[in-house]
C-alpha cells in the first residue's frame, strides 16, 4: 500500500489559502485510488456497462418530439437551420403558434442539431442515438471527477482526501438511478449536454484562473455558450463558477470580475439569440392544466392556485427531490396532474420539506465564510435546482427526475464529504461502495422499463396513477393495439380497456382535450355514435375548432346516421345526422350517398337524385355510387340513363350487382 505524497499547500490568487475545518488526520489512501487516470477509465466503463442495456431500446416518450415526428430533424442536414432559426418544439407542432402552450418557449438547438446529423447518416435507427446518449454520460461522469479532483486539489492540504472525496462523489453520480430517465430516454441529451458543457466552462476557467492563459477563457466562454445551447439549465453556472472560485481558490470579487467575463459573455450572448428568436417570451402561464399544474376548479371555472397553495406545493414538490436523491424508489416518469395534489402549510409533509431547505439554507450560509465543501455542494443543489423549481418561473410542470440531474451533483458532493469527515477512509469507501451497489442494481433493473412506451407507460402507471397525462397515455397506447387487432371479439376488449383509461384521465382532469379526443375515438369503435357525438363536440371547444377533430365529428355524424336509418329506421334522425356531417365535410361522398338513399327511401326521387350525383361527382370511379345514380334515374323515369349509368358501373367493378 502506497502512502500519498504530502504536497505543499497551493495559494490561491488572493495570496492566501482556502479555509477550511480542521480535519481529523491525513488519509493514507491506496495507491489504485489515486491513480486519477485509472479512476477516469473505471468510471466510464463503469457508466457505460450500467446503460449499456438500453441500446437495444426503441424510441419512447419525447423523443419523438425532437427526433421521429420532428420535420427538422428528419430532414437531416438540410433541416439545421430551421433548428436554430425556430423554437425547439416547433419542428414537432409543425404550427406557428403552437410551440408557445410549453410555458415559456424553448431553444435547445445543440442536441437537436446533433440529431439531425444522426438522422442524415442513420436514419431512424435508435441504435445509434442511445449510444451517443450513454457516451455522453459516461463522458460526463468522467469530466465530473475531473473537476472534483481540480476543485479540491488544495483542500487541506491533503490530496487523497480530496482525491478520495472525488471519487465518492462521482461514484454516486455515476450509479444513481435518478438519471434512468435522462440516459435511457434518447430526448435526455439535452440535460447530458448541458451539464457536460456547464462542467467544462468550470474546469476552464479554473484553469484560466491558475494559469491566466488567454486561451483557457476564450475556450470557456464557448463551451458555456454551447450548454446554454443545449439547456437552459446552464444559466445557474454563471453563479456556480465564481462560486466554486470563492470556496476553492478564495478569488476576490475583483478577481472573480477578472476571470468569470468569458462565460458571462457567453450566456449574454445566448441570452441575445434566444430572445430574437423566440421574441423575448421568458415564461407564462397558460390556463391548461397539463402546461400549468398550478390550477383548480371553482365552481364551472380554471383558476390559479392561491399564492399560499402555490407555494406549499413547490416546497412539497422539492422535499419530494430531496426524498429521491436519498432514496430513489419507486421512480416514474410522469409527475403531472395530479400526482402531486393541491397542497397547504397544514401539511406536515410540507412543513417538513420547508424546515428541511430552511436547515439547508442556514448551513450553506454558515459554510461561507470558511469555504467548506459541503456548503459548496449545498450551494451547488439549491442554485440548480432553482431554476426548475417553479419559483423562479413556470416549468410547465411539477417535476421531473431529468430535472435532478444536474443537482444532483451537489447533492452526491455533499454527500461524499459527510462521509470522509464522518468516517475513517476505509470505513466511508465501504459505505460507499455499498450504496453504489444497491443503485446500480436499482438502475439495471429501471433501465428496461423505457424499451417502449407501453412498458413505460404501464409500469409507471401503478406509481402515477393519479395522473391525467399517463392514464391518457395508457389508453392511447391501448386505442392504437385495438386498431391493429384483426381479431373482432380482441379488437373490442382493447377499445373498452383505452375507454376506462381515458375515462380515468378526464375525471382528473375534466378539460383534457387529448382524453376528450381518445374517448371519442373509443366509442365511435364501439358503435356508441351518440357519446362519440358528445366527446367530439367537446373537443371541438377545447381545441378552438381544431380541423382533424372537425373531420372525425363528421364522420362520427354520418355513422350515426347510417346506424338511425338501417338499425333503427329512424330516417328523421338518420338525416338530420347526415345534413350536419355535410355541412361540416362536403368532401365526402359517402355521406352524399348515405343521403341519396335516405331520400330515395322516403319516396323523394328527386332528392335522391341530387345527393347520388354529388356522391358521383366526388368519387366518378365509384362502381357503387354509379350504379344507385342509375337506379336513381330509373325510378325517376330517365331508364336509358339509369341504364346507362348501371353498365358502366359494372364495366368498373363486375361484382357491384352482389352488393347490391
Amino acid at each position: 500500500m502506497a502512502k500519498p505524497t504530502r504536497k505543499p499547500t497551493v495559494r490561491s490568487a488572493t495570496g492566501s489559502p482556502p479555509k477550511a475545518a480542521p480535519v481529523k488526520k491525513e488519509i493514507l489512501l491506496p495507491a489504485f485510488f489515486q491513480n486519477e487516470a485509472l479512476q477516469k477509465l473505471l468510471f466510464f466503463a463503469l457508466a457505460v456497462l450500467l446503460y449499456a442495456n438500453t441500446l437495444t431500446h426503441g424510441f419512447v416518450q419525447d423523443d419523438a418530439i425532437v427526433i421521429t415526428d420532428n420535420m427538422f430533424t428528419t430532414q437531416g442536414i438540410q433541416g439545421i437551420p430551421g433548428i436554430l432559426s425556430k423554437d425547439t418544439f416547433f419542428g414537432f407542432f409543425k404550427v406557428e403558434g403552437k410551440e408557445t402552450l410549453v410555458s415559456g418557449g424553448r431553444y435547445r438547438p445543440l442536441t437537436l442539431v446533433i440529431f439531425a446529423l444522426l438522422y442524415e447518416i442513420f436514419g431512424a435507427q435508435p441504435v445509434a442515438y442511445h449510444i451517443l446518449t450513454v457516451v455522453l454520460f459516461a463522458v460526463t461522469c468522467v469530466l465530473l471527477y475531473a473537476v472534483l479532483s481540480l476543485l479540491l486539489r488544495n483542500w487541506q492540504g491533503d490530496r487523497a482526501q480530496a482525491l478520495l472525496v472525488a471519487w465518492i462523489a462521482a461514484l454516486l453520480f455515476v450509479v444513481h438511478p435518478i438519471h434512468t430517465e435522462v440516459v435511457a430516454n434518447i430526448k435526455g441529451c439535452d440535460e447530458i449536454a448541458a451539464l457536460l458543457g456547464s462542467l467544462g466552462a468550470l474546469w476552464l476557467t479554473v484553469r484560466y484562473a491558475e494559469t491566466r492563459h488567454f486561451a483557457w477563457a476564450i475556450l470557456a466562454g464557448l463551451v458555456f455558450f454551447l450548454a446554454c445551447l443545449s439547456k437552459e439549465n446552464s444559466a445557474t453556472f454563471i453563479a456556480v463558477i465564481p462560486l466554486a472560485l470563492w470556496y476553492f481558490r478564495g478569488l476576490k470579487p475583483g478577481a472573480l470580475v477578472r476571470v468569470c467575463w468569458p462565460i458571462w459573455i457567453g450566456f449574454i450572448v445566448f441570452f441575445i439569440i434566444r430572445g430574437a428568436i423566440l421574441n423575448w417570451k421568458f415564461g407564462g402561464t397558460p390556463l391548461e392544466l397539463m402546461n400549468n399544474p398550478f390550477l383548480k376548479i371553482e365552481g364551472d371555472r380554471w383558476v390559479p392556485f392561491s399564492p399560499t397553495e402555490k407555494l406549499a406545493t413547490i416546497l412539497y414538490t422539492l422535499g419530494k427531490y430531496i426524498q429521491l436523491l436519498v432514496w430513489p424508489h419507486p421512480l416514474t416518469h410522469d409527475y403531472y396532474p395530479r400526482f402531486i395534489g393541491i397542497k397547504t402549510f397544514r401539511d406536515v409533509a410540507v412543513l417538513g420539506s420547508s424546515l428541511l431547505y430552511l436547515l439547508l439554507v442556514v448551513w450553506a450560509i454558515r459554510g461561507l465564510p470558511r469555504r467548506e465543501p459541503l456548503s459548496f455542494g449545498i450551494w451547488f443543489y439549491l442554485l440548480t435546482i432553482s431554476i426548475v423549481s417553479n419559483l423562479i418561473f413556470p416549468i410547465g410542470t411539477n417535476m421531473g427526475e431529468r430535472f435532478a440531474f444536474m443537482p444532483s451533483v451537489g447533492f452526491c458532493l455533499a454527500a461524499a464529504v459527510g462521509l470522509v469527515r464522518l468516517l475513517n477512509w476505509k470505513a466511508a469507501i465501504g459505505i460507499s461502495v455499498g450504496i453504489a451497489a444497491v443503485f446500480a442494481a436499482l438502475t439495471l433493473l429501471r433501465n428496461p422499463v423505457w424499451e417502449s412506451n407501453e412498458r413505460l407507460f404501464f409500469t409507471d402507471l401503478e406509481t402515477s396513477a393519479n395522473s391525467a397525462k399517463i392514464n391518457n397515455a395508457c389508453s392511447g397506447v391501448l386505442f392504437e393495439k385495438a386498431q391493429a387487432e384483426k381479431d373482432s371479439l380482441q379488437r373490442e376488449h382493447l377499445f373498452r380497456q383505452a375507454l376506462a383509461y381515458a375515462n380515468r384521465a378526464i375525471s382528473i382532469y375534466p378539460n383534457y382535450k387529448d382524453a376528450v379526443i381518445t374517448r371519442a375515438g373509443c366509442r365511435f369503435y364501439l358503435k356508441d355514435y351518440e357519446g362519440a357525438i358528445a366527446d367530439y363536440r367537446l373537443a371541438l371547444v377545447l381545441s378552438n375548432n381544431d380541423g382533424r377533430v372537425q373531420t372525425n365529428l363528421a364522420l362520427a355524424l354520418r355513422e350515426a346516421g347510417r346506424y338511425y336509418g338501417e338499425k333503427r329506421g329512424d330516417l328523421a334522425k338518420a338525416i338530420e345526422s347526415l345534413r350536419e356531417s355535410w355541412r361540416i365535410n362536403s368532401n365526402d361522398a359517402e355521406t352524399a350517398r348515405l343521403l341519396g338513399v335516405a331520400y330515395g327511401v322516403q319516396g323523394k326521387t328527386q332528392e335522391a337524385l341530387q345527393w347520388f350525383q354529388k356522391a358521383v361527382e366526388l368519387s366518378p370511379n365509384n362502381a357503387s355510387y354509379l350504379f344507385d345514380l342509375g337506379t336513381a334515374y330509373y325510378l325517376a323515369g330517365d331508364r336509358a340513363k339509369g341504364e346507362e349509368l348501371r353498365r358502366r358501373a359494372i364495366q368498373l367493378d363486375s361484382t357491384v350487382l352482389r352488393q347490391k
